[in-house]
């Protein structure tokens, strides 16, 4: 169990440690993990046909546009990790910014949007076997059978079940199994650009569409709506960066390495995504052809579709790079939603057990496996409801990210007020960087929240005329609400700022001390 926080430490709100395994993690594992987190095979597969829809060509260039948020977003959790490294992250820096009510909901934000996204991904990983099965024994009528809903449900709770007990043991499992799936992953997504590009050489590519350095440029793209297409693209294939920061309890020297590890995952996924993009593009082009990206029936599985064309017998690598993609990343997010869970629980803001650590492992143990029970209590009940349970939930997942990536973002612009102007670094990082990230991800949530009322919206589920993404936005946002009250009456001591309590900024902190 975790130590409890000592009197000192209590009656003043501060931090305090929670009984992980300290120094278990180095900056390349951090950066694994991160790679894992996003899942970069899977998330660029269902994303690169709809991107080429909208823009065609320009794809590299939205990219970057796309980057930018996450970018500006890094660059203020950066800055409070180096300030506050606890494994709370959003919850823990919200709250001492902002007070307890605020980083109670950033925590809850932060909860949801990981709960979804894991029974998204045990979904992904189910289609992928399927798929997979298919490919090597050569009966199509098998990958048919991930569309029975009771088949479905059960292999995908299995799927769970395993990466729930490869989380609940120690950090140094969940970094030796990352490093053998994320490199596996990685080599066969580089090994296919290469292919692809190889093809192109060779005069045998299916739409040969000669490489223009005007693809990278973002004014080239042609209207705003393009633009806002590259936003909402960023929030789904970019997210799962900040898992390396949830870390920073168990890694080494965790005022930097989590930060370091975090920019460099996103320069990574950057690059590797610009690869695919050039590469798919060089080969295939943008058209409706059979095999082109503009095709809208190989639009939810590029990879799947030019798998056979591109590397020919080795086609079925991609559909277990894609199945090793989102099975890694179902096993990595858990990391995030048990550490902030533990946090909320160690501070006082849910139930005392949310706070125990396995003494065997120094693992979060008690929220691990509430995380994996509501994920699989989400998943089974969306896949009855919803007759896109991927699209809607993917959707979903992108308002809960922009409202808590938005709040830290706030957070950090707000916590170092006083800090702004000490210098041009200050200026850029703690204002300027952050700022801008949390005003388009604010923007971004709006117009999402008001787009998905349209019962057109997402797959065109809908509750009582009303789009089913709006509503589980919605219920999501008011059950946290509903939940924190209670927790209000119930654990009074966290939400007037006894045990967590807002922290002075560092330079007011030290007029003080001047002072005396």
């Amino acid at each position: 169990m975790s130590a409890p926080q000592s009197a000192a430490e209590a009656s003043t709100g501060g931090l305090s440690k929670k009984g992980l395994s300290a120094g278990t993690v180095g900056l390349i594992g951090a950066v694994v993990i991160g790679i894992s987190c996003i899942a970069p095979a899977y998330t660029f597969t269902a994303a690169i046909g709809p991107t080429v829809g909208a823009v065609g060509v320009q794809v590299p260039a939205i990219i970057l546009v796309g980057f930018i948020p996450m970018l500006l977003v890094a660059f203020g959790y950066r800055e409070l990790n180096s300030r506050m490294p606890d494994s709370g992250t959003s919850f823990t820096w919200a709250a001492r910014a902002f007070g307890p009510w605020v980083g109670w909901m950033a925590g809850w934000g932060l909860v949801a949007a990981t709960v979804i996204v894991l029974s998204n991904l045990a979904g992904i990983a189910v289609d992928f076997l399927f798929l997979l099965i298919a490919q090597v024994t050569g009966r199509p009528e098998t990958a048919e059978l991930a569309a029975n809903i009771p088949v479905n449900i059960v292999v995908c709770l299995l799927f769970v079940a395993a990466a729930t007990f490869v989380s609940y043991r120690d950090m140094q499992t969940t970094q030796k199994l990352q490093y053998v799936l994320v490199t596996f992953q990685v080599i066969v997504l580089i090994g296919f650009a290469i292919a692809a590009f190889a093809r192109f050489a060779g005069g045998q590519a299916f739409d040969a569409t000669p490489f223009d350095w005007q693809w990278f440029n973002p004014f080239a793209v042609s209207s705003f709506s393009a633009f806002a297409a590259g936003l909402s693209l960023s929030i789904f294939i970019f997210w799962g960066w900040d898992v390396t920061l949830t870390m920073n309890e168990e890694t080494k020297d965790p005022e930097k390495t989590p930060g370091r590890a975090a920019t460099i995952t996103v320069i990574t996924i950057v690059s590797l995504y610009l690869l695919l993009a050039v590469s798919m593009i060089m080969y295939a082009g943008t058209g409706d052809g059979e095999f082109g990206l503009g095709n809208p029936d190989i639009q939810s599985n590029a990879f799947f579709a030019l798998a056979g064309p591109i590397l020919g017998p080795f086609a079925a690598l991609v559909s277990l790079a894609v199945l090793t993609s989102s099975a890694s990343s179902l096993q990595s997010t858990f990391v995030g939603p048990a550490r902030t869970l533990l946090a909320m629980g160690h501070y006082g803001a849910l139930p005392a057990s949310f706070a125990k650590v396995s003494p065997r492992f120094f693992t979060p143990g008690f929220a691990t496996i509430v995380s994996a029970v509501v994920a699989a209590g989400f998943y089974s009940v969306m896949r009855v409801v919803s007759t896109n349970v991927l699209s809607d939930t993917i959707l979903t997942l992108g308002m809960m990210i922009c409202f808590y990536y938005g709040i830290t973002a706030f957070a950090c612009v707000w916590y170092f007020r006083r800090q702004w102007f000490d210098s041009t670094r200050n200026f850029f990082f703690m204002l300027l960087f952050p700022l801008l990230g949390g005003v388009i991800l604010a923007v971004l949530f709006v117009t999402t929240l008001i787009d998905s009322m349209s019962p057109d919206y997402g797959s065109g589920s809908e509750v009582f005329g009303v789009g089913l993404v709006f509503v589980l936005g919605i219920t999501i946002i008011v059950t946290g609400i509903a939940i924190m009250i209670w927790q209000s009456v119930k654990r009074p001591a966290f939400f007037r700022g006894e045990t967590l309590g807002m922290d002075a900024p560092p330079s007011l902190r030290r007029s003080k001390e001047n002072a005396r």
